[in-house]
């Protein structure tokens, strides 16, 4: 199989696998799929962290990311993340002090500590976020949200191609162009806009309009930051996990930032 063949069967199948999970999944499968595609996505960045030389305690910083997301879930018993905070206390105290021990009187103190803890923030929070939305507004709303990030990278892809004459971000990625922002950003807005009739009944349609265009430049915020992590660790994908797409943060990146955004506007202005 050749190389875009391999990457259009994968991304077809993921696309699949996405559908079926967001669509059918009873609360308690998700919120599994949802832990496991953390932990995916941690040991990748576990990988980029160690490449980048900060020192990052797995097992700790895995279970302290996979508690921070299970704590939005209904399925532990909880209506609201009412415990999020004292897990995200409780990782900074327990995360540091493994840190601390184990510092080795180097200069990457400050950097390994960060490092510890921010999976908590770059996973939990995101993921735990996703699984929220799903269970207070439904499938149609988390649906909603992943198609309109999908419709804003093709919409940047082809509107870059066709287009793209300067760089958006040229020190981080070579390919982003500000013209393939501007496509993301309208047809992300319009994409949601229209859906929101159906899939976010009751949102006005100004406000869902408004959601697109923070959906999207969080999406895209969200992919640089992720090439930054990269080009930091001087690596091109996240992992090969993926045949012809690269890794699952490679696959999450726009929706690691964009989740929060939605989250936060479907709770506290709708």
């Amino acid at each position: 199989m050749s190389q875009g063949s391999a990457r259009v069967a994968s991304g077809a199948v993921l696309v699949l696998f996405a559908v079926a999970v967001v669509w059918f999944a009873p609360p308690p499968a998700f919120l599994i799929v949802a832990e496991a595609l953390l932990l995916l996505a941690f040991r990748e960045y576990l990988m980029l962290a160690r490449a980048s030389g900060l020192f990052v305690p797995a097992a700790a910083a895995a279970a302290a990311a996979a508690i921070t997301c299970a704590a939005f879930s209904r399925v532990i018993g909880a209506r609201t993340p009412a415990a999020l905070d004292v897990v995200l206390m409780a990782g900074l105290i327990a995360l540091s002090g493994i840190a601390m021990t184990a510092w080795n009187s180097g200069r990457d103190a400050l950097g390994s500590a960060a490092a510890s803890i921010f999976p908590s923030l770059y996973l939990g929070l995101p993921i735990g976020a996703m699984i929220a939305v799903r269970e207070v507004h439904g499938r149609e709303a988390l649906f909603l949200l992943m198609l309109t990030v999908m419709v804003s990278d093709t919409a940047q892809y082809y509107s870059g191609r066709a287009f793209g004459r300067r760089l958006l971000a040229p020190s981080i990625s070579p390919k982003k162009t500000i013209a393939g922002a501007v496509g993301g950003f309208v047809f992300g807005a319009v994409f949601l806009a229209a859906a929101g009739r159906w899939w976010l009944p009751g949102v006005p349609i100004a406000l869902c309009a408004g959601l697109g265009v923070a959906v999207v430049a969080a999406g895209i915020a969200g992919d640089l930051f992720e090439s930054m992590l990269k080009r930091s660790a001087g690596v091109k994908d996240s992992s090969t996990l993926i045949p012809g797409h690269g890794g699952i943060l490679d696959r999450i990146d726009a929706l690691l930032f964009a989740a929060p955004v939605y989250y936060s506007v479907l709770k506290y202005l709708h």
